[in-house]
């Protein structure tokens, strides 16, 4: 049994109609049916009743039917593992939280100047992890704390600081003027589970936020989403200052309590402590080499 078989067969056991299979399958009629019984003959039985006006399959050919579709999902799985294999030799592949690939990654990997293709997938943190945990990606950019609990043994990754960031709470503002305070009638755009950024807040203020007794109104892990709604005037969010220098700098936000409630962060390159294909060791020892100087 083939690949062109088995699409054959699935054709026809969709349409039920020799011709049409045919057609979908860009062959002659006569072709396809020669192809068909070269199957059955394979088999060493039936795979379709022809005795009535209108085909159906046989118990055989709903057992091929099955076994076909199982074959070629094996087979397109191979075709994407491998291209993934082979892009892991020519190209560099990070993982990157949402507010970093917005905010911090095009500037720094143009900086870095490696010359190579680039290929970035941004998602909430967990996913990242994930990503990073099934070997789908060689570098994760995120925001570290100490105290953030994360989803990766530490043992076997390693990371490297490329930059620093500041979460502080902000709110709009109006000719200079906050539109909210920090108190318990104040609508709260928080970060969700999945957000690095909300462990990071859990951890280091996250008593604080409870007693400030706030209101919240929405929960997401994507920071632009909690930026465009506090903009708005929806409320107030913790957010990197690293997404808010336009706007802070026009006057349409400002940050609330004066320092008191802002966290500083790490931004961080993370990679496997396993040995990575030689284009992502060539690039990993450029930019802590580029760092140490």
């Amino acid at each position: 049994m083939n690949e062109t078989w088995a699409r054959d067969f699935l054709a026809l056991a969709e349409t039920l109609n020799f011709s049409r299979a045919a057609s979908f399958r860009a062959i002659t009629q006569p072709a396809f049916g020669r192809r068909i019984k070269a199957l059955e003959e394979w088999c060493g039985q039936p795979l379709v009743d022809r005795s009535s006006h209108r085909l159906r399959l046989t118990p055989a050919g709903e057992l091929m039917q099955d076994a076909a579709g199982d074959l070629l999902r094996r087979i397109d799985r191979l075709q994407h593992d491998l291209g993934v294999e082979a892009s892991r030799e020519t190209a560099l592949i990070f993982a990157a939280t949402q507010a970093l690939s917005f905010s911090f990654f095009p500037s720094w990997i143009g900086d870095t100047g490696s010359g190579v293709a680039v290929h970035l997938l941004a998602d909430n943190m967990r996913a990242c992890e994930t990503l990073m945990e099934a070997g789908r990606a060689q570098f994760l950019v995120c925001h570290l704390h100490p105290d953030m609990p994360l989803n990766l043994a530490a043992t076997h990754y390693r990371s490297h600081a490329i930059g620093a960031d500041r979460l502080v709470p902000v709110s709009a503002a109006k000719d200079g003027k906050a539109a909210f305070r920090l108190d318990g009638r104040t609508p709260l755009l928080q970060f969700d589970a999945q957000s690095g950024l909300g462990r990071i807040l859990d951890a280091t203020l996250g008593p604080q936020i409870a007693r400030l007794d706030l209101s919240p109104v929405f929960t997401s892990h994507a920071a632009m989403a909690l930026k465009s709604l506090m903009l708005d005037g929806k409320g107030v969010a913790w957010l990197p200052r690293s997404l808010l220098s336009q706007e802070l700098s026009e006057g349409r936000c400002a940050v609330l309590a004066d320092g008191r409630m802002d966290v500083d962060v790490t931004i961080s390159l993370m990679r496997p402590a396993q040995r990575m294909p030689r284009i992502a060791e060539t690039f990993w020892a450029a930019v802590k080499r580029r760092d140490a100087g």
